[in-house]
């Protein structure tokens, strides 16, 4: 552990109308797609509640992205681990619970829907969902982030800083997909199993944030309170949003329905001219 000042000289003025932009784009195209869909189908609609999940998964961007929190970011280690959480862990979950992508199948034209379901069932899509993938790109790069000068390195830049969001954030909503996520998924394993890859998460988090507050193997440069101030957010925070994660986990479980026995299909078999 290093002491010194937090990098970064503040967030960039002119990127908060972009980020502002992007997200009330998001937040108008997922409520123009749920209209589109209550109309298209008004027995079936679409959960409000689905619609509630993803705008708040936006207000939590719009949270972890803007001031105060993203200019805290930059300069104090804390306000990073803040962002961190928000960005990966908080926000994933919401906005994967809204399950944009069964909305994008119900509201697209029959050959766009079949194609985006031939790309959900394509190897890359398959290896890139496995719990065991997912888990290595979300709680697995934390050690390399931290532990190595990655983190320094990354800070001193502001391309290095939005690349950094952009793995939390992509990495945080294919590990929430994986464990609880609505949309449609190939070859989707049981639930033991994801609770299993849940419960590495969560040990590896509280590793890390304790490797972390007691300042072995951590490359970080900030100022000690500072970094047993990110470590005990992550600490803490990273263990409500892992039981949010085991709470949509179970909330979202539909038991398998038994196999009918072979048998069963030919009672009223009948041959053909009978």
């Amino acid at each position: 552990m290093h002491h010194g000042t937090g990098t970064g000289t503040g967030i960039d003025q002119w990127a908060t109308v972009p980020t502002v932009v992007t997200l009330l784009t998001a937040a108008a195209g997922y409520l123009l797609l749920a209209r589109r869909a209550r109309l298209g189908n008004p027995v079936r609609g679409w959960n409000p509640w689905r619609t509630a999940a993803f705008t708040a998964g936006l207000a939590l961007l719009a949270v972890a992205l803007l001031p105060p929190v993203g200019d805290l970011a930059r300069t104090d280690f804390r306000g990073h681990t803040a962002q961190h959480l928000l960005l990966g862990m908080y926000a994933p979950l919401t906005l994967v619970l809204g399950a944009p992508v069964t909305l994008l199948l119900r509201t697209l034209p029959a050959p766009r829907a079949r194609r985006v379901t031939a790309l959900l069932h394509s190897r890359p899509a398959w290896l890139l969902t496995r719990p065991a993938v997912a888990l290595l790109l979300s709680a697995g790069s934390l050690p390399l982030l931290y532990f190595t000068p990655l983190h320094n390195l990354a800070m001193a830049r502001p391309a290095g800083h939005v690349l950094l969001g952009a793995h939390f954030l992509l990495s945080g909503c294919l590990f929430a997909h994986v464990i609880a996520g609505p949309d449609p998924a190939p070859g989707r394993p049981s639930v033991r199993t994801r609770l299993v890859v849940l419960g590495c998460a969560i040990a590896l988090h509280a590793i890390v944030a304790q490797l972390m507050y007691g300042g072995f193997w951590v490359d970080i440069h900030a100022p000690v309170p500072e970094v047993q101030g990110g470590a005990e957010i992550m600490y803490y925070g990273g263990d409500l949003a892992e039981l949010l994660l085991a709470g949509a986990l179970v909330a979202t479980w539909r038991p398998e329905r038994p196999s009918r026995p072979a048998t069963r299909q030919y009672t009223s078999y009948r041959p053909a001219g009978t």
